[in-house]
Parts: C-alpha cells; sequence; structure tokens
C-alpha cells in the first residue's frame, strides 16, 4: 500500500503541526522564564535596597551621636584608656599583651 497524494498532503500537515506545537510550547516556556526571571531581580533589587537601608541604620545606631545620649540617660560614662580591653577575634591569631606603661 502506497501513499497517495492526498496522503503526503495529511502527514505533511501533521508533521508540520507537532513541529509548530514544539515551537509554541518552547516560546510559552522561554516568556515564563523571562517573567520569572524579571520577578527574581525586582526581588533582588528591593532586598538589596532593604539591606542598605539596614547598614545604614545599623552605623547610625553605633555612631558617638546617638550612643553618647543613650548612655548619658543610663547613667553610664566614657571609660578611661587604661579601662579599655581589647579581645581577639577567632579569625585572627591571638598576640601577646602589650606592656602598659604605668607612670
Amino acid at each position: 500500500m502506497t501513499l497517495r497524494g492526498r496522503h503526503w498532503i495529511a502527514v505533511w500537515l501533521v508533521a508540520l503541526l507537532a513541529a509548530l506545537s514544539l515551537v509554541i510550547a518552547r516560546q510559552t516556556a522561554a516568556l515564563n522564564a523571562a517573567r520569572a526571571l524579571t520577578d527574581l531581580r525586582e526581588e533582588r533589587a528591593a532586598l538589596e535596597g532593604r539591606r542598605a537601608d539596614l547598614e545604614r541604620r545599623a552605623r547610625t545606631g553605633q555612631s558617638r551621636a546617638v550612643l553618647l545620649p543613650r548612655a548619658q540617660r543610663l547613667g553610664l560614662r566614657l571609660p578611661a584608656d587604661t579601662e579599655i580591653i581589647l579581645l581577639p577575634t577567632q579569625s585572627e591569631p591571638p598576640r601577646p599583651p602589650e606592656p602598659r606603661d604605668r607612670r
């Protein structure tokens, strides 16, 4: 049984429709991925802005202009130079203590 003209047209039409369906599916997936990427970029920009705001607030909160009035309200005072002890962190190797000049 050989295919006649009408059958060949039907076969090619089905093949064309299958190929076009694959193209449409690929384009739809690409559009969905592009939308997701845009959403993620917007979310990242918002998070970076929030992070910058939090870092600014942390720097402001650690500033001397903010801490001194709060400390004075609590009845605290500034330590003398001899009362300050710097503790090494785990990331840096321990240093031997520096000799203090007692006069």
